[in-house]
């Protein structure tokens, strides 16, 4: 089991498309957009939760809209949504948390329908639980 706590092992956090076949191995299988993806049959997800309420404000998204130029200022913003600055509701901040906790427990697997997961929400939310405290 990954810990965070006192220079453990860091958790194993992976991020793939949503349409992407499961890989083995990649442990629980979480969404994490707001929206659920076009195309795709629920029972064919195979998804272990749908954390919607992790993901950037339909007002953060629409303002970054995936322009890499502004990928730096949304990471920013997008961090203080999931602290709740900025009048974020708690929801965010709760969402994280179960996704910590999943990933303490074993390998996680953040889900998005982005084409670019290196500079969308997915990468931010990567990169807060992979970090150690």
């Amino acid at each position: 089991m990954a810990s965070r706590e006192g220079g453990g092992p860091r958790p194993d956090v992976r991020v793939r498309r949503v349409h992407d076949p499961p890989e083995d191995g990649g442990g629980a299988r979480v969404l994490v957009d707001r929206l659920w993806p076009r195309g795709m049959a629920k029972d064919r997800a195979r998804l272990d939760a749908w954390l919607r309420e992790v993901a950037p404000s339909p007002e953060l998204r629409r303002w970054y809209g995936h322009d890499p130029a502004r990928f730096e200022e949304f990471s920013a913003r997008y961090r203080a949504e999931l602290d709740g600055r900025d009048g974020a509701p708690p929801e965010a901040a709760e969402a994280l948390e179960r996704l910590r906790a999943c990933a303490a427990e074993g390998p996680l697997t953040l889900l998005t329908a982005t084409r670019d997961t290196d500079r969308g929400h997915v990468a931010v939310l990567a990169d807060l639980l992979t970090r150690r405290p």
